[in-house]
C-alpha cells in the first residue's frame, strides 16, 4: 500500500472525528526560471484539520511500512504538540485514530 492509499484511508477513518486535509507540497520554476516552493515549512505534516468535539488543531505525519521520520518531521510534531496541537505519526488508519481519541 502505497504512502497516498494510507492518507486517504486515514482521511475516510477520520472523518466522524475531525475535520481533515491533506497538503500538496512542491516546488518548481516558473516559465522565466525563478524557483518557487508551496510555502509550508519543511516538515509541515501530511494531513492537518480540526478536531470536531474541540476544535484543536490536528497534524498527522503518514508513513508507509518501513517509512521514517525525519528530524524536521519529528520537530514540527513536536512543536505543534508543545503550542496544544493533536500531533503523531501514522502508519495505518486505526493509529491516527489513536492519536486524535487519545489525547
Amino acid at each position: 500500500m502505497t504512502e497516498h492509499d494510507i492518507q486517504s484511508e486515514i482521511r475516510a477513518a477520520l472523518s466522524p472525528y475531525a475535520v481533515i486535509f491533506r497538503i500538496n507540497v512542491g516546488s518548481g520554476r516558473t516559465a522565466d526560471g525563478r524557483y518557487f516552493s508551496t510555502g509550508v515549512p519543511p516538515g509541515f505534516s501530511d494531513l492537518f484539520g480540526v478536531r470536531r468535539k474541540d476544535g484543536r488543531a490536528v497534524f498527522i505525519e503518514v508513513k508507509a511500512p518501513g517509512g521514517r521520520v525525519t528530524d524536521r518531521q519529528r520537530n514540527f510534531i513536536n512543536i505543534m504538540k508543545k503550542l496544544g496541537a493533536i500531533a503523531g505519526v501514522a502508519h495505518s488508519a486505526e493509529e491516527a485514530i489513536k492519536i486524535i481519541t487519545e489525547d
